[in-house]
Parts: C-alpha cells; sequence; structure tokens
C-alpha cells in the first residue's frame, strides 16, 4: 500500500506542518497545533514527568509507535541534547516519501532544519547517532509484529485515532506495551477514550487523565 498520492501538507493553527491523510480523513497531528501537542502530549506528559521523577539517570530508551512526520523524535532530540543519552526506537508501517518530509516546516520552526534532516535521512532498520546523546532506529513494521528484548521506560503511542484503527488500540497491544516496560515507566497517548483507560487499568497501569492541549479536554499518561 502506498500513501503518497493520499497525503497532502496542511498548515495548523501555529503556524506548524501536518498530513492529511485523505483515506482515512485523518490528520497526523491536531489541526489546532501540531508543534503545541506534540509538546503537551510527548514531551510535557511524557519526557519531563519522566526526567523530573528520574533525574539522576544518565540515560533512557523511548519507543515511539508511529513515527509519522518524525516530529516527536525532532523534539525529544532537541530536548535531551547535552542533558541525557536517549535511545529512540520508532515504528512506522508506511513512511512518508523524503519528497513530502523535506517540504514539512518543523526544522525552520524550531530552528534545526539540519537535525530533522538528519533524522529523516537516517536509515530504515539501522541503529544511527543523530546526535552525540541521540541514538535513533526506525523500524519500517505493523505494530501488532513489534517484539522487543528491549525494556523501555516511556512509549509514546501516537497511532491514528482509535475510531480510525481500532486493531492498534486493543487490550492485547497494550498488554504488550506493559511487558516492554521498565517499572516506573510511563506510556502516554493523546486519546483519553473510557475503554482505552479502563483496559490500562486492567492490565495493571496506574492512569491518570490529564488536561489536553488547545482543542482536547483529556490526553492519558499510564504508570507502570
Amino acid at each position: 500500500m502506498s500513501k503518497e498520492q493520499n497525503i497532502r501538507i496542511i498548515t495548523t493553527e501555529d503556524g506548524s506542518h501536518s498530513l492529511l491523510y485523505e483515506e482515512l480523513d485523518e490528520t497526523y497531528h491536531s489541526i489546532h497545533g501540531a508543534i503545541q501537542e506534540s509538546n503537551h502530549v510527548y514531551i510535557e506528559a511524557g519526557l519531563n514527568y519522566w526526567l523530573s521523577k528520574n533525574p539522576h539517570s544518565t540515560s533512557l530508551n523511548i519507543l515511539e509507535f508511529g513515527f509519522g512526520t518524525g516530529l516527536n523524535a525532532l523534539l525529544t532530540s532537541l530536548k535531551t541534547n547535552s542533558r541525557i543519552k536517549a535511545i529512540y526506537d520508532t515504528l512506522e508501517k508506511y513512511p512518508i516519501a523524503r519528497e513530502v518530509s523535506k517540504s514539512l516546516n518543523y526544522g525552520e520552526v524550531m530552528h534545526s532544519p539540519k537535525l530533522f534532516n538528519t533524522i529523516h535521512s537516517a536509515s530504515w532498520g539501522k541503529a544511527e547517532m543523530i546526535t552525540p546523546d541521540f541514538l535513533l532506529t526506525k523500524t519500517e513494521i505493523d505494530f501488532r509484529e513489534y517484539k522487543s528484548a528491549n525494556k523501555y521506560d516511556i512509549i509514546y503511542f501516537d497511532a491514528f485515532a482509535p475510531s480510525k484503527q481500532p486493531e492498534l488500540w486493543t487490550k492485547e497491544m497494550f498488554e504488550s506495551c506493559y511487558g516492554m516496560m521498565n517499572q516506573g515507566a510511563v506510556l502516554v497517548t493523546y486519546s483519553a477514550k473510557g475503554q482505552l483507560k479502563r483496559d490500562l487499568k486492567s492490565i495493571g497501569f496506574t492512569v491518570e487523565s490529564l488536561p489536553g492541549p488547545p482543542g482536547k479536554f483529556e490526553i492519558t499518561r499510564a504508570i507502570k
């Protein structure tokens, strides 16, 4: 399956780009602001929260479900730079074309065009040092097929919405996540569906409903 012909770039309310996947009628980020949303959900509620709880750690392992535009990877690399060594594994079943990623404005908005290009230029299926503090491995795979002996400190769960891809939001999927997480690890997602939170609690997570970014009432943070 190829998505290129079904994708177009849109500009969100904070001036940053996102993508509209026309086949699903779904955007990759909130139309109220792509960078604003990613910062709120994944950096503030996920990365910054974990760092506050582990101030003496020298490294951390992050797993992202949904590389998408590479925005979360960019923001994470900027945040961890010179502070902590991040091992960042990211999964994507349908990577966007390079001509699409080259047109996204995140590098310019975040004053890091070289870093953003390096993230997208990195090979798939191979660990690459993006900066001295950021080791990136991009894997082209169906989320449901991913298995890892690694234990993660943070999981960014950034799949398309449950209404669009319900097969990725099952209890079995989050049981798999739980098994790959260290004790005290954090899973964050933009979704706040009741069924999602019930499933997370039944697996053993401590679940928190947090205020969402503009345009969204709540997001979810789950702690092992």
